[in-house]
């Protein structure tokens, strides 16, 4: 549940910030001891663990993790569930005799700044009795760690080496309500797994859930007396306070500018308080953080009491930058945090007050009829509108400014559509498939998909050649594209890189493909940053620009002064160099060869080729581009090396982005002959036989 709620307000944005809300007794609107806020004051970490709700149901939580083997948790925001169960788990001795306590997070900065945060709370080192797990950053240690935070999707891959888990004895599902793909397919298997393993011990835990939903799924009780169910439900109460909720009195014409209006007025207006941004992705959050530094030097030159610190937030941003977000700032200094739904629901900032919401979030979508996946803004729902305003109510009474009208939030859906019923699911049977689940269409999914999602998704795997034409994975090529932590597409051109000769360049363009920003653009400089990146765009596309950047960091010995001159993201470049040797290990337990195309642009294309067969496009003679697989129009992104250029005839592309448009990201050139040489099924005889083959297969 989210903070109360008092009365809804009006206001226009770029006008006065309503008024300071009268003075209250903060004491008597939260449970618990009485809640004095100062940030200033230093309590030891024992008495702050005390302080939390959470605190008075240990006993209780232990008791039903004794007697269920399920127990559904629905804590409200600040309770203090992510942090304390685990360590009440430890305590009460469930990590004893080598075993570990799991935590799952769905996204990657919850799994790290939680962990830090429980080992400060243990006095130990990160890493050592409290560790964590990320896609390429595994920061725990095998013999040690007993407490382990993890993404969901590293629980799943875990799951290929130790299919029943046997070292973990609790595994606690954390924020389960945001439905992600692999926290989706987690429950599922954690499911099967519960039956094998009765002493395996499931915590599902969430801000707003449907507990009853859970319950039913997990409950393994088939005798109909409620003694023997397998699941109990337990509800914490969070610590929050009233947050006012201000709707505009029209609709805003550009959520972007109203944004930065509403800052500067709650800037000059408020009394103290952080302030926290939601916006769509992450071109939208910089450009508000650099309207809004350029604002704040001229608010400076007027004397201002308060100085404006303005800090993004986003997935894609590198690891120390996102953990600035979390550290206190001067008493002379405002925080303002622009950030995407990552703080919506994942992590908790201090010291939050104001909370200004633009009614849109930015979410992968799959369309099954035209098999194309994008990512599409989209207004959220109601429940991630409550969400975001209970942000502003941690630490005292606060106020949420809404760009839409009132009326637009009740045409808001209640909830939002689990990920598994909007993405493409070559990954997930990919997964499942590895997992040793031959029968995916009868997968025990808390949502099920829609029948024509994982049609498309065998039709592709089977085109890749992970499936052969009953759908069984195949040896050696499905097994191995399952070890890979990657797509489906890049995992096969990986594998496929040693038999064209390339293998040294592919394993670099596929860790630059990760990074999402590896383009600098700062908001005054644009001109110049677009003069120095053309230096390194080269006439075949995306992918060799990536490959060009990467030989020019090594050959400037991995300079930041290079990467600030030329406009790159030099910590970008860091953490593509440590994917690449991740990805190195993986081709090398393969014995792919480690092959150079030594500067022949066509075989690295061929093998980009080889693995994005499916993401190919042709020019019409309308100056579009259209793609093969039903006639779709597309446009090159505004972002990529091409465009504006003279377009080329055919290309392939990594992914969609969808606007006004459909614009094709990572784009490069290639020859139509290849597509026909190397995806011969796809186009012509994938359908038709791979259909043939399911009705004559088990599934």
């Amino acid at each position: 549940m989210a903070a109360p709620h008092s009365t809804v307000k009006f206001w226009k944005p770029g006008s006065d910030a309503p008024g300071v809300r009268e003075e209250r007794d903060l004491s008597t609107e939260t449970t618990g001891s009485p809640i004095i806020y100062n940030p200033h004051t230093a309590l030891s970490i024992e008495k702050q663990r005390q302080r939390l709700p959470v605190f008075k149901h240990r006993n209780n939580i232990l008791y039903l993790v004794e007697s269920f083997q399920t127990v559904v948790i629905v804590g409200e925001t600040g309770c203090g569930k992510s942090t304390q169960i685990p360590q009440y788990l430890l305590e009460a001795g469930w990590a004893a005799e080598g075993k570990v306590i799991g935590v799952t997070q769905p996204r990657r900065v919850a799994a790290t700044s939680v962990a830090a945060r429980v080992a400060e709370e243990r006095g130990a080192f990160l890493g050592h009795e409290v560790g964590y797990s990320i896609r390429f950053d595994d920061c725990s240690d095998p013999q040690a760690t007993r407490i382990k935070f993890l993404t969901d999707g590293m629980l799943v891959r875990e799951m290929m080496s130790d299919p029943l888990l046997k070292k973990y004895s609790v595994l606690m599902l954390d924020e389960a309500h945001e439905r992600t793909l692999y926290t989706d397919i987690a429950i599922g298997l954690l499911k099967k797994i519960q039956k094998k393993r009765r002493d395996l011990r499931l915590i599902v835990a969430s801000a707003t859930l449907d507990a009853k939903k859970f319950q039913d799924f997990f409950n393994l009780n088939e005798s109909g007396d409620p003694s023997k169910d397998t699941c109990g439900i337990l509800t914490v109460e969070g610590r929050t306070f009233p947050v006012d909720i201000f709707y505009t009195v029209s609709p805003v014409p550009d959520y972007v500018k109203a944004t930065v209006e509403t800052v500067l007025k709650i800037h000059e207006t408020e009394d103290d308080g952080d302030v926290l941004a939601f916006l769509t992705g992450q071109e939208e959050v910089e450009k508000v953080v650099s309207m809004l530094q350029e604002q704040a030097r001229t608010l400076s030159r007027y004397g201002m009491k308060k100085h404006l610190g303005v800090l993004p937030m986003y997935a894609g941003l590198p690891y120390k930058e996102q953990m600035r977000v979390f550290e206190r700032m001067a008493p002379t200094v405002r925080k303002v945090v622009v950030a995407t739904n990552i703080a919506e629901t994942s992590i908790t900032i201090n010291g939050i007050v104001f909370v200004i919401d633009c009614a849109f979030v930015k979410l992968r979508a799959y369309n099954p009829q035209t098999a194309i996946e994008s990512l599409i803004v989209t207004p959220i729902s109601k429940a991630s509108a409550c969400q975001r305003a209970g942000r502003a109510g941690r630490n005292r009474a606060g106020k949420c400014f809404r760009l839409y009208t009132e009326e637009d939030f009740q045409k808001l859906p209640a909830s939002t559509v689990p990920e598994m019923q909007r993405s493409n699911l070559a990954p997930v049977i990919l997964q499942l498939k590895a997992l040793g689940i031959d029968n995916v269409l009868r997968f025990s999914f808390l949502s099920p998909p829609p029948a024509q999602s994982m049609v498309q998704a065998l039709e592709l795997l089977y085109a890749l050649g992970g499936l052969d034409q009953y759908g069984r994975l195949t040896d050696p090529m499905g097994v191995r594209m399952a070890e890979f932590p990657l797509s489906p597409m890049f995992a096969k051109m990986l594998l496929e890189s040693g038999n064209f000769g390339c293998s040294k360049e592919i394993v670099t363009i596929a860790a630059m493909m990760q990074i999402q920003n590896i383009f600098v653009v700062p908001h005054n400089q644009k001109k110049a940053a677009a003069r120095e990146h053309r230096k390194f765009a080269v006439a075949e596309g995306d992918h060799l620009t990536m490959l060009n950047i990467y030989e020019a960091f090594l050959k400037h010995q991995k300079s930041s002064q290079w990467c600030q001159d030329h406009f790159l993201n030099y910590k970008g470049l860091l953490r593509a160099m440590t994917i690449r040797e991740q990805l190195r290990h993986l081709l090398n337990k393969f014995k792919v060869p480690r092959t150079s195309s030594e500067g022949d642009p066509d075989v690295i294309l061929r093998c980009v080729v080889s693995g994005f067969f499916a993401n190919a496009a042709r020019m019409h003679h309308s100056g579009s581009y259209r793609t093969l697989r039903d006639d779709r129009e597309l446009h090159i992104h505004p972002d990529s090396v091409l465009f504006g250029e003279k377009p080329p005839k055919w290309v392939v592309f990594n992914e969609l982005v969808q606007t006004s448009k459909y614009y094709m990201r990572d784009v490069t050139a290639v020859e139509s002959s290849w597509l026909v040489e190397l995806a011969p099924h796809f186009y012509k005889q994938a359908k038709v036989k791979y259909k043939a083959g399911l009705q004559a297969s088990t599934l």
